[in-house]
């Protein structure tokens, strides 16, 4: 039960780190840009100017907001009607421009606002530059705060099979030194021992995955903007990954405590 705990603990541990990329990029392509458009525009020139921008490789999604939903929109925010107040709409049509990740660092931002500017149906453009220099840092931050943490845990993860395990033949120390009375080499006393941490390994890893597996179903909803359907590959890739865990860490361990008490001596049994 113990080793399918830290199993499970080290699943979501590389859950969040395969993760934590996608989900760094997922916060960035929140940034985005507003470009406010010249009055009196025919459709025509704002159909070009979406295609255009759609076709770049910078630009991962646009949304034409016109005079009448961006009133109504301020409407529902200010919870008046300022234009019944002012007696006509003093906004103007725009373009909400989302950006792909690596396009998303302050540098690049300043190069694309010019850029942007630079189209003839643009009037002017927005983007709230405290936010991005905010964003970028603190996922700078956060990457390499999860990186240690990660190491650390890992560490933690680790040493706690291996006292378990070591734990588990410390309780038949008489039992391997009997068997080595009686003349049985250490080749033979070693394999039940390996056999038995194997099938704990993969009884621990396999019951790990299970539990693994219900928790992404069960919060698949919340994690729909991270993970897609095609990250079911990265969900068999982290089961293999518990697996391989399990067997290697199960199976390095118990060979290392049987070495260590094969070579005590009997009255060192006590200590």
């Amino acid at each position: 039960m113990n080793i399918t705990l830290i199993l499970v603990l080290l699943g979501m541990l590389s859950l969040v780190l395969i993760n934590a990329r996608k989900l760094s990029e997922y916060v960035r392509e929140q940034i985005g840009f507003t470009l406010v458009l010249k009055d009196g525009l025919k459709e025509v020139e704002i159909i070009r100017l979406e295609k255009v921008l759609a076709a770049s490789e910078y630009v991962k999604s646009t949304r034409y907001i016109d005079k009448e939903t961006a009133a109504n929109e301020l409407t529902e925010e200010l919870g008046e009607d300022f234009t019944g107040f002012l007696g006509y709409n003093p906004l103007f049509a725009s373009l909400d421009v989302k950006l792909y990740a690596p396009y998303t660092l302050s540098d690049t931002l300043t190069m694309l606002e010019q850029k942007f500017l630079d189209y003839p149906q643009v009037e002017e453009v927005y983007y709230q530059r405290n936010l991005v220099t905010f964003i970028n840092e603190n996922v700078r931050k956060i990457s390499l705060l999860l990186l240690v943490v990660s190491g650390l845990l890992t560490f933690i993860f680790f040493g706690l099979i291996n006292n378990t395990i070591r734990l588990l033949i410390y309780s038949q120390r008489f039992i391997i030194n009997t068997m080595q009375m009686v003349g049985a080499s250490n080749n033979y006393i070693r394999l039940p021992f390996l056999r038995r941490s194997v099938i704990l390994g993969i009884a621990g890893a396999f019951l790990a995955n299970i539990i693994l597996l219900g928790i992404v179903y069960a919060y698949k909803k919340e994690l729909s903007g991270i993970l897609t359907p095609d990250d079911i590959r990265m969900v068999i890739f982290i089961a293999v990954i518990v697996f391989v865990l399990g067997f290697l860490i199960s199976v390095v361990s118990t060979w290392l405590a049987l070495n260590k008490f094969l070579r005590l001596k009997f009255d060192e049994l006590f200590y």
